[in-house]
């Protein structure tokens, strides 16, 4: 599998928790073909993941943590004698509250209100936290009972104990003749040798972090809401830039932040992993250069600008300017790009805005909000569960677009409105502006024409939603009455 190379690899590289997931877990969302034919069970990769760890004395450094349909206490007895000191609950969690297993998370339309906005769906609710306390209650009782068996008083003292599994009958079954399991289930075969388990904290060296800069000469924005101009070289060492000044104004100013753009940081170089990640309203990092994996994840109202060198020859269009998984998880803020980004590009978006110049597989997949504009070529799969929000993609071929999606009617795609129009153009200009973008310019200079090879992604009962509120609004209907929700309910078969 090798699981136990990566987990060796994240845990020098200063992760504090490996997490082990199994195949049997995983989002109600999930496509049936994954759910039968992808990944492996847990058991064999915790154990890969404890054996390595302790082989390349790491394993004291971080804890490790299983899920992946656990559901008893002997799930969790067998994951600590595999070498897992916590453990992920959810399908059993979710069942106790009133889940019924309908997989139709990602559609907004839960029978019994459980993954769902809907507020005549979530009157159906019937769950209680008493129903989920007492699971809980008699999940500990059944794990103390077997570890009074084996002898242990407590979780920490099971952990790593491969020699008390019984795994003889198993081996010996009909069903795994041929298949010789020894190796992973042995253990790493150092016995007390080396920890089992997390002894110490990972040193983060956050005194060295890059932001300490910026913190320096931001001092006069963070105690008095003035505007300040930072300029700094960056490496692509320097991880999660802005994310410790974003911290500062959040703890400062609190959820609203500052004005925007109030701490405008100018870099120049090529920024490492999470540039920009999590920053709240009052920042803009400007970025001349390119940036490596997660820009702007979990953006949270601030704004992002990666552009090329002014001195730069190439067309930005047709070059990579950072990489992938940008802007995951963002709430809110703007997101401009130069560049042709790698793949899954805003996925699980839900409030902000972005333009880029190209992206790869997977772009806008379990988007729930915001607007994307994509003035280049995508990769395949765009939009799977995509479920709200929109995006204004240049010359999109229907083969991009997640096929399933198609089929089901689940996704519009749409020649765009003069309203649209309008607000498309605005977004290339904004774009253009902070980036000097030439495919922008070129794009603006014969935007009647360009308009047409534009075409309008937007999940059809997003759609149909917008619609019934936009008529709410024009009649002077409460929007959240019942009146409206029963004509969106009519409208998304819900």
């Amino acid at each position: 599998m090798g699981i136990g190379t990566v987990a060796a690899g994240v845990v020098k590289a200063k992760a504090d928790v490996v997490l082990v997931s199994g195949h049997d877990g995983g989002t109600g969302a999930s496509p049936l073909n994954s759910l039968k034919h992808a990944g492996t069970p847990w058991e064999l990769g915790l154990a890969e993941t404890q054996q390595t760890l302790m082989l390349n004395g790491l394993r004291d450094r971080v804890s490790v943590q299983v899920d992946g349909q656990m559901k008893t206490g002997r799930d969790v007895v067998i994951a600590a004698l595999l070498g897992a000191e916590e453990f992920g609950f959810a399908t059993a969690p979710l069942v106790v509250s009133g889940c019924i297993l309908m997989r139709v998370c990602h559609l907004d339309t839960c029978p019994v209100g459980v993954a769902t906005q809907n507020p005549l769906l979530r009157e159906r609710f019937t769950g209680k936290p008493e129903f989920v306390v007492n699971f809980f209650e008699f999940l500990a009782e059944e794990i103390r009972e077997i570890l009074a068996g084996l002898g242990f008083r407590s979780i920490e003292e099971a952990v790593g104990h491969t020699e008390l599994l019984d795994v003889d009958s198993a081996i010996s079954h009909w069903k795994a003749d041929g298949l010789d399991l020894s190796p992973i289930l042995q253990g790493s075969g150092l016995g007390d040798a080396v920890p089992r388990s997390k002894k110490i904290d990972q040193n983060h060296e956050l005194e060295k972090h890059f932001d300490h800069k910026l913190l320096a000469q931001a001092s006069r924005a963070l105690s008095d809401s003035q505007p300040v101009l930072i300029e700094e070289a960056i490496r692509n060492t320097e991880q999660a830039a802005g994310t410790l000044l974003g911290h500062h104004v959040t703890v400062a100013f609190g959820e609203v932040g500052l004005p925007e753009a109030t701490i405008h940081v100018r870099l120049r170089g090529t920024a490492g992993q999470s540039f920009g990640a999590f920053i709240p309203s009052g920042i803009k990092l400007e970025l001349f250069g390119d940036a490596n994996d997660h820009v702007g994840k979990g953006l949270s109202g601030g704004t992002i600008v990666v552009r090329p060198d002014e001195n730069a020859s190439f067309p930005s269009n047709e070059n990579i300017i950072a990489g992938n998984v940008i802007g995951y998880g963002a709430t809110s803020g703007k997101l401009f790009l130069s560049g042709v980004v790698g793949e899954r590009f805003m996925v699980r978006n839900s409030g902000a805005t972005a333009v880029v110049e190209g992206a790869g597989d997977h772009a806008l997949e379990y988007m729930t909000g915001g607007r994307v504009v994509i003035l280049g070529a995508v990769g395949r799969n765009l939009g799977a569960g995509m479920s709200g929000g929109y995006a204004y993609v240049y010359r999109l071929r229907d083969s991009s677009v997640n096929a399933e999606a198609l089929r089901g009617d689940e996704l519009r795609l749409l020649s765009p409105s003069s309203e649209q129009a309008s607000e498309l153009k605005d977004l290339i200009s904004l774009h253009q502006s902070e980036t000097n973008s030439r495919v922008s310019g070129l794009i603006l200079e014969n935007f009647e024409s360009e308009i047409a090879n534009f075409t309008v992604v937007m999940p059809t009962d997003y759609a149909s939603v917008r619609e019934i509120l936009a008529g709410a609004e024009v009649s002077g209907i409460d929007p959240d009455g019942a009146e409206v929700w029963g004509k969106i309910l009519e409208a998304t078969n819900g």
